[in-house]
C-alpha cells in the first residue's frame, strides 16, 4: 500500500504529529510510465456510459432503508487483485558508499569495480488488492492507477463469483485513474451522476472490498468538495466523505441515494492508516474525462496555455482592484505558447474561463487541462482595471501523455536497450530523494543482463543527457534513442546525489 504523509503540525495545535494521507488498495508502487507500453494506439470510440444529469431530489427529513440502492449498485462493483512477479536485479557491491561512483574511483586511483563486486538477487513476488467499477456492459472498468500499476497479472472477481483476467487499457498517474477491461458481455454497468451537482451534506454510500473481506457497503455524507491533499498528484479535486473507507476500497464506488456513481474511492486521511472519518473520492467528471481519453487514444492529452499563474492574496486583490472577485494572476507568459499567441500578458488577472468564474490556481489548472487541445476558449481577464475578453486556442501540455499498457510489459519502446523510463513526478522525487534541480527521465527498470546494467544504470537513476543532448522527460529520452542500434551511447546520469557520464556499449559480448 502506498502512503503519502503530510506534516501539518504548523497548521494544527498538535505540533510534531504527522497525519497520513493514505492511498488505499494495491500494494504495488506506481510509476509514471510503464516499460514496454505503446505510445500510440488506434483511436477507439468513447465508452458508452449511461449518464443521468438530473439533480438529486432532496426531500426534507425522512429515513429509509438503503437496501434497494445497494442491491442495484453492488453488482457493478468488483474486486481487483494485482500481482507483480519478482525479477532478477544485479547491483554493485558496497551499495551506498561514495566510491560506488566510477569518477571518484578513477580520481583516487582505485580499480574499476568488476564482476566480482556484482550481486544478483531476485525480488519477491508482490500482490495488491483493490476495487473497481464496471462502467460499460462490454467490460470496461474504472479503478485507481495505484491499484494496478506495475502489475504483471490482473484478476477481477465479479459479484456473482466469476473470476476473469483483465488487461490494462490505460492509466494516468497524474489523477490516479486507470481503466482496465475484461472479456465479457452483458455486465451490470453503473450509471454516472454529474459530480458537479453534488452538495455538501448529501448522503452517499461507499462500496468496495476492504481488507479482502468481500463486498462491503458503508454510508455517510459528503463532507466537502474540491479538496486537494498534496499527495503528489498533479490534478486533485476530491470529494470528501465520512463514509467508512479502508484499505482495499481503492477504485470502489461512491454513489448517491439514487445509486448513481459520483466518485471513485481513492484515499483516506488517517493517523493510523485505517479509517478515521475522512475519505476521498475522485469525482466522476474528472474520472470520465481521463477514461474517455485513455479508451479512445490510449493516452491522456491535456490542454495547455503556457503561462505561469499564482493565487491572489488580499493585498494583490486590492492592488488589481478585484474587490470581492476571485481569479488568478499571470506572472509569466512563455514565448510562442498558446497564451502568448492569443495576447495574454504578465500582470493579467484571469477572472473567467469558458464562461465560468475562476476561483484559484488549482481549479483553473483543472479547467484548462480539461479542454481538448485545439479547442478555442474565451478567457475574461482584468488588465489595467479593465475587462478584456480574449479567445485562446488551447495547446497540448508538454509531457501530459500517460500511455496505455498491459501487464507484463518490460521496457518502453525506443529507450536504451533493457531500460524503462518515466517522467519525474513529486511522488518519484520523494521516493528516490531526487532534488528539484535535477531534470530528466527517471530509470524505472534495468534488465540484469543488458549493456545498460553493465554500464551501471540502475532504477532510481535519472538520465540527464543522451549523446550530449539534454533530456527533460521520458518522451525526450525515447525520441533520442529511437534509432538506437548496437553501438555506443554516451549517457549523463544523476545517481545517488552526484552526476557522471557512462557509455552504454552494445558491442561488448557478454
Amino acid at each position: 500500500m502506498n502512503d503519502y504523509r503530510i506534516n501539518i503540525s504548523r497548521r494544527r495545535p498538535w505540533k510534531g504529529f504527522a497525519v497520513a494521507a493514505v492511498i488505499l488498495g494495491g500494494a504495488i508502487f506506481a510509476v509514471a510510465g510503464k516499460p514496454g507500453e505503446e505510445k500510440d494506439k488506434p483511436a477507439r470510440g468513447p465508452v458508452e456510459v449511461a449518464v443521468d444529469h438530473a439533480p438529486l431530489p432532496r426531500p426534507e427529513g425522512g429515513e429509509f432503508s438503503f437496501a434497494p440502492v445497494v442491491q442495484r449498485v453492488t453488482p457493478s462493483v468488483v474486486k481487483v487483485v494485482s500481482k507483480q512477479e519478482g525479477r532478477e536485479v544485479t547491483m554493485q557491491g558496497r551499495q551506498g558508499t561514495p566510491f560506488d561512483d566510477p569518477m571518484l574511483r578513477r580520481f583516487f586511483g582505485l580499480p574499476e569495480q568488476g564482476e566480482q563486486n556484482r550481486r544478483t538477487f531476485r525480488t519477491p513476488d508482490r500482490s495488491g488488492l483493490g476495487s473497481g467499477v464496471i462502467v460499460s456492459n462490454d467490460g470496461f472498468i474504472l479503478t485507481n492507477n495505484h491499484v494496478i500499476a506495475d502489475a504483471t497479472e490482473l484478476t477481477v472477481t465479479l459479484s456473482d463469483g466469476r473470476e476473469l483476467k483483465a488487461t490494462v487499457v490505460g492509466r494516468d498517474e497524474k489523477t490516479d485513474v486507470a481503466v482496465i477491461k475484461v472479456d465479457a458481455k452483458n455486465l451490470p454497468a453503473v450509471t454516472f451522476a454529474d459530480s458537479e451537482e453534488v452538495l455538501v451534506g448529501d448522503r452517499v454510500l461507499a462500496i468496495g472490498n476492504p481488507f479482502g473481506l468481500g463486498q462491503t457497503v458503508t454510508t455517510g455524507i459528503v463532507s466537502a468538495t474540491g479538496r486537494s491533499l498534496a499527495m503528489g498528484l498533479d490534478y486533485e479535486d476530491f470529494i470528501q466523505t465520512d463514509a467508512a473507507i479502508n484499505p482495499g476500497n481503492s477504485g470502489g464506488a461512491l454513489v448517491d441515494m439514487k445509486g448513481r456513481l459520483i466518485g471513485i474511492n481513492t484515499a483516506i486521511f488517517s493517523r493510523s492508516g485505517g479509517f478515521q472519518g475522512i475519505g476521498f473520492a475522485i469525482p466522476t467528471q474528472l474520472a470520465r474525462q481521463v477514461m474517455d481519453s485513455l479508451v479512445q487514444y490510449g493516452k491522456v492529452t491535456r490542454g495547455f496555455l503556457g503561462v505561469g499563474i499564482q493565487n491572489l492574496d488580499a493585498e494583490l486583490s486590492e492592488h488589481f482592484g478585484l474587490g470581492e472577485r476571485k481569479g488568478v494572476l499571470i506572472g509569466e507568459v512563455k514565448p510562442d505558447g498558446p497564451g502568448a499567441k492569443a495576447g495574454l500578458e504578465s500582470g493579467d488577472v484571469v477572472v473567467a474561463w469558458d464562461g465560468k468564474p475562476v476561483e484559484d490556481v488549482r481549479r483553473f489548472r483543472l479547467a484548462v487541462a480539461g479542454n481538448a487541445p485545439g479547442s478555442k476558449v474565451e478567457a475574461t481577464v482584468l488588465r489595467d482595471g479593465k475587462e478584456k475578453t480574449i479567445e485562446i486556442e488551447v495547446g497540448v501540455q508538454p509531457g501530459s501523455e500517460m500511455v496505455a499498457g498491459g501487464p507484463g510489459a518490460a521496457t518502453d519502446e525506443g529507450v536504451l536497450n533493457g531500460v524503462g523510463v518515466s517522467d519525474l513526478t513529486p511522488a518519484m522525487r520523494n521516493e528516490f530523494g531526487i532534488p528539484a534541480r535535477v531534470q530528466g527521465a527517471l530509470i524505472t527498470q534495468v534488465e540484469p543482463d543488458s549493456a545498460s546494467a553493465e554500464a551501471g544504470l540502475a532504477p532510481g537513476d535519472v538520465i540527464l543527457e543522451i549523446n550530449r543532448k539534454p533530456v527533460t522527460n521520458a518522451q525526450e529520452a525515447i525520441e533520442l534513442t529511437k534509432d538506437f542500434g548496437s553501438g555506443k551511447t554516451l549517457v549523463k546520469l544523476w545517481s545517488r546525489g552526484g552526476m557522471h557520464f557512462v557509455v552504454v556499449d552494445e558491442t561488448k559480448k557478454r
